[in-house]
């Protein structure tokens, strides 16, 4: 099979039945293209034929296929994108995976040939490489041998070679181009191969953004992969990854030990419990990547150019998922390469989005959910730096306690509530690192705390049990403040209050940087993460004789007077701290009556206690 065309001999340069020129190949192929337009189709459609031969090719085949498509790329004005249609399907339905790289050569020299010839080429030149991004299925399973590299290797350089290479010949080329990579990004359908392919097509959407075209398409490039990563990750249901363990409260959740055969122990979320599924393995592997691919540009100090990209697709993408688990890590690990930079500013914006009027309440109840975690959790964040944004928090929170008043009204003040949450949680991860350094504690306790506290709309009746217990109780520890002795928590359902405060979102109970449970990424989070484990280890609760109603008293007496001693407690090392008056907080009107256990699904809580393990802080109220 096959046209009776001369081969040429690669080393000699001879034919193998007569000498012919390149010239003359070339004449002869715009001879049979002229003569199908008469209806002469007999060396048209032997033509035709060589396009189709791919697979374990001899070496007269692959010689003839090869000099075939040089000389097609000398005649290219001589094609008609009406006549030649069969023809021109065969050549952009080719596949470079199938062929040696003496053909490829050949294949990618006549695809630059034809974009650069006509325009109408140019949407079928792009989607023909960008198809090339992913190889056939029958070689997926070959890419981790070292034949399977090299042949990744060949076909993957000569298809961005020649994007590089048409960009360059048609100036708008990459604007045609974004389109297509983001349209033709394969599907998840659950099956192991097509999740392979998905990763392979994001490895080359990587290679674009930091590629030579980059600056025309990488931001556009990075924010589908992000778009691509939320998409995956609201695929994984809560339900997969959650026990029913409707009795704790968010820092009891939490897990992080690791037991002595390296597994993770048993807990309400378990990275077990994601072992088979293959949309969170997939995950996992994309993060890796996206991983990898911020290295690379911090290393080749780009790293804070692409964060504006990453800063503008969480602000419109991320930041509005519904309680996104994971993709959000992005972020966390791109300000953990450049804290100086990329981490300032991303809690800056934050802070900025929610202080400001002008956003949607909810859109600033997940921002400050968002700080919240990640001033609790970045290990590589300055306590000087998270103490200037508590205070930006507490700031706001007192300027609108002075404008607001009234009976308590969750729904109606919900993002004052969530910034009286967010300083509470970050303190329970920070205070002892505050406290410990004379200049920040005295910023500490010149924040006007006790004037949020005391006001009428009681914050600490409406936010999230377990962490107002949790702050009450380091705030006992630090002797922040001197409470009573008559905060009680035993078997009390978790107050409506609360549960209306985060309304159908339960935004209330929303901490988007809790330990990630995907097994790939631990590596490059956990170093320079702030797991529970870690300040929980910094207290000894046992040593203060208090139980753990005591740890969480009230501002009250026994009879429901409001008390409050005079005294100001000193730091975690007993240290000297300078005078506060705190005595304006025996205004606070909050009773046992009041008081509440971190409840889930209407279910009785038990006595809050910390456990020696501590678990994830998403729970299954959170859904």
């Amino acid at each position: 099979m096959g046209m009776e065309l001369p081969i040429e001999n690669a080393e000699s340069h001879e034919m193998e039945d007569v000498n012919i020129s390149d010239t003359e190949l070339v004449y002869h192929v715009r001879e049979a293209l002229t003569a199908s337009l008469t209806g002469d189709y007999d060396n048209y459609n032997q033509l035709v034929a060589v396009m189709h031969l791919n697979g374990r090719l001899g070496p007269d085949e692959r010689a003839l296929l090869e000099t075939s498509l040089k000389a097609l790329s000398g005649a290219v004005s001589y094609l008609d994108s009406v006549h030649h249609d069969s023809l021109l399907t065969s050549i952009f339905g080719m596949n470079m995976w199938n062929y040696e790289p003496d053909v490829m050569d050949a294949l990618k020299g006549l695809i630059i040939s034809l974009a650069a010839s006509n325009g109408k080429y140019i949407d079928s030149c792009l989607s023909m490489l960008v198809s090339n991004f992913t190889p056939p299925y029958f070689i997926l399973d070959k890419l981790t041998l070292p034949y399977g590299l090299e042949r990744k290797h060949q076909v993957l350089s000569r298809v961005h070679a020649a994007l590089k290479n048409i960009a360059d010949l048609v100036p708008l080329s990459p604007l045609r181009l974004l389109p297509i990579v983001v349209q033709s990004m394969p599907n998840a359908k659950h099956k192991p191969e097509r999740l392979k392919m998905i990763v392979i097509y994001v490895e080359n959407m990587l290679t674009l953004e930091s590629g030579a075209m980059g600056e025309l398409v990488g931001s556009t490039v990075l924010m589908a992969v992000v778009d691509r990563l939320i998409d995956l990750d609201v695929e994984i249901e809560w339900e997969e990854i959650l026990y029913d363990d409707s009795s704790k409260g968010i820092f009891e959740m939490e897990l992080e030990d690791v037991e002595d055969d390296g597994e993770l122990s048993r807990g309400s979320l378990s990275r077990k419990s994601l072992t088979g599924n293959v949309i969170a393995e997939l995950l996992d592997s994309l993060l890796v990547q996206t991983f990898e691919h911020l290295e690379s540009c911090e290393r080749a100090g780009r790293l804070i150019e692409v964060f504006e990209t990453l800063l503008q697709s969480f602000q419109i993408t991320v930041l509005n998922a519904y309680k996104s688990k994971f993709a959000q890590f992005v972020m966390f690990y791109a300000c953990a390469l450049d804290p100086e930079n990329c981490g300032l500013k991303f809690a800056t914006v934050l802070a900025d989005i929610f202080v400001s009027g002008v956003y949607p309440p909810l859109t600033r109840m997940s921002t400050v959910s968002y700080l919240a975690s990640f001033l609790s959790r970045g290990k590589f964040l300055s306590i000087s730096f998270i103490v200037s944004l508590l205070k930006r928090l507490v700031d706001w929170c007192s300027e609108y306690c002075k404008t607001q008043g009234g009976d308590i009204n969750p729904k109606a003040h919900r993002v004052f509530y969530s910034g009286c949450q967010a300083i509470m949680y970050v303190l329970c991860f920070r205070m002892r690192s505050i406290m410990d350094i004379p200049r920040l504690k005295s910023q500490l306790l010149l924040m006007p705390l006790d004037t949020i506290l005391k006001h009428e709309l009681n914050p600490l009746k409406v936010c999230l049990p377990s962490v107002v217990s949790e702050f009450l109780r380091q705030s006992k520890a630090a002797r922040l403040f001197t409470l009573s002795k008559t905060f009680i928590f035993n078997d009390l359902l978790e107050s409506e209050l609360s549960r209306g405060f985060g309304g159908i979102e339960r935004l209330d109970m929303f901490f988007p940087f809790d330990p990630c449970l995907l097994k790939k990424c631990d590596s490059f989070i956990r170093p320079n993460f702030v797991y529970w484990s870690m300040v929980r280890a910094t207290y000894d609760y046992e040593e203060e004789n208090s139980s753990d109603e005591d740890a969480a008293e009230d501002f009250v007496d026994g009879n429901g007077d409001e008390v409050m001693d005079d005294g100001m407690g000193r730091s975690f090392d007993e240290h000297d701290l300078d005078e506060f008056d705190y005595s304006t907080l025996n205004k606070m009107s909050i009773t046992p009556k009041n008081a509440f256990v971190c409840r889930f699904e209407g279910k009785l809580g038990q006595p809050t206690r910390m456990p020696s393990k501590i678990r994830p802080s998403t729970s299954p109220e959170s859904l």
